[in-house]
């Protein structure tokens, strides 16, 4: 499902970087694994910025002239705490028990960039995007879009991360949290919601978290720095899945 290591959107966007592939926080082990197929349909809301994403992975890149081998998406889902939730890679995937955000590639039959990253969240984590909220990049300077090579180096991919809002289901288990995540043990081996300080520091209380690599640690601080700094567009389009 997951290839290993998917905004302002401009049509010729091209990425700079290429990788190889104290706040109270709670971080648990899920009890149950995530559904293996995504929603049967889904309204997915989204703002004018990001009508370039509105569109299969394939199509966006005949028609920005990429050769890559393919296309990836990240979903950075914050809580109300503003703690993003990040995953933990299974210990025979490759870079394993590292964390990060719930993505994977693009598949041919995902009618967008936009709702490939809500099927890989739902598939990963186990939770329904309601709303994409913004593309992030690597930083203030960045284009959108990161660059990496599969683990043999054969391939080569671009990755694309959007900050999503998701339906709330409840405090079910009584953890205090909004969302209940659900994961593949065959996938991931926990999660976590991490403040931007424990992000930064890679430690959620006694918990070492690192994460998979400086691209994917960049993504994530962009994140935060956005919901800082960016104000949310008003306007909204919805597309279906």
């Amino acid at each position: 499902m997951a290839v290993a290591a998917v905004a302002a959107a401009a049509a010729a966007a091209a990425p700079a970087t290429t990788t190889t592939e104290t706040t109270t926080t709670t971080t648990t082990t899920a009890q149950q694994p995530a559904p293996k197929m995504p929603p049967p349909a889904f309204d997915l809301a989204y703002p004018p910025s990001l009508e370039p994403y509105n569109t299969p992975a394939r199509a966006w890149l005949a028609a920005n002239a990429k050769s890559w081998d393919g296309l990836a998406t990240g979903a950075l889902v914050f809580d109300r705490r503003g703690r993003v939730l990040l995953v933990q890679r299974a210990a025979h995937d490759s870079m394993p028990l590292r964390w990060e955000t719930p993505g994977g590639g693009a598949d041919d039959d995902d009618a967008s960039l936009l709702a490939a990253c809500a099927r890989e969240l739902w598939e990963e984590a186990g939770l329904e995007a309601v709303e994409v909220v913004r593309v992030v990049s690597e930083g203030a300077a960045r284009e959108p879009g990161s660059v990496f090579t599969n683990r043999t180096g054969t391939a080569v991919y671009c990755r694309f991360a959007f900050e999503v809002r998701v339906r709330e289901t409840g405090d079910r288990d009584g953890d205090g949290d909004e969302m209940e995540v659900r994961i593949d043990p065959d996938e991931h081996a926990d999660y976590v919601w991490a403040s931007e300080e424990e992000v930064r520091r890679e430690r959620v209380g006694d918990k070492e978290i690192p994460i998979t690599n400086g691209q994917m640690a960049r993504l994530i601080l962009d994140g935060f720095r956005r919901r800082r700094e960016e104000p949310v567009e008003g306007e909204r389009k919805v597309v279906q899945g």
